[in-house]
């Protein structure tokens, strides 16, 4: 006599075997809870290390990414520094597609097609350099004095240790002192 078991194909899963990659002890939060929570201080993050050009687009490509991992999670834990890391890997990303991009000469482009841009602000030219640090010194800066975080909010947001928060800092602002002109 043939049990409902074997029938049971090589495609055919049951409820007891996990899906690949994932471990049955994951308690996820709905993706959408994760979006509520975290967009708009993932937006100020992003507009703050790659400008409010290419901010709105390197958010949604930052939640696209998450979604497709978020279900071979193995650990629920740093959920919120899991993001602002793929947030920092699509500023980075960014950074390095406008470097690659840049119109080198506008000589035959009409000019009725050229934007007229407003005169720059007195820290366009920091937040410039700020842009150009390693990712890991700009996502300190941006976290330290953007939003005004602690060493130890910083660590976390990272995913790095409290001293690393305060080197990674320290050395963008070395840095940042060097190259502006101030």
């Amino acid at each position: 006599m043939a049990t409902p078991d074997s029938k049971i194909g090589p495609t055919t899963r049951t409820s007891r075997i996990a899906a690949p990659g994932r471990s049955i002890h994951v308690r996820l939060p709905p993706f959408q809870t994760l979006v509520d929570a975290h967009a708009q201080e993932l937006h100020r993050f992003l507009i703050a290390s790659i400008g409010p050009d290419g901010a709105d687009d390197a958010l949604q490509e930052t939640f696209l990414s998450a979604l497709r991992a978020y279900p071979r999670l193995r650990d629920a834990t740093h959920l919120r520094a899991w993001l602002y890391t793929i947030a920092q890997h699509k500023a980075t990303d960014a950074v390095r597609r406008s470097i690659r991009h840049r119109a080198s000469d506008i000589d035959e482009v009409d000019s009725r097609r050229i934007a007229v841009t407003p005169p720059p602000s007195p820290d366009d030219e920091l937040w410039s350099a700020v842009r150009v640090l390693p990712p890991r010194q700009r996502s300190a800066v941006v976290h330290r004095f953007v939003f005004d975080l602690a060493y130890r909010e910083v660590a976390e947001r990272m995913g790095v240790s409290e001293e690393a928060a305060r080197q990674n800092v320290s050395a963008a602002l070395r840095r940042l002192r060097k190259d502006v002109n101030r």
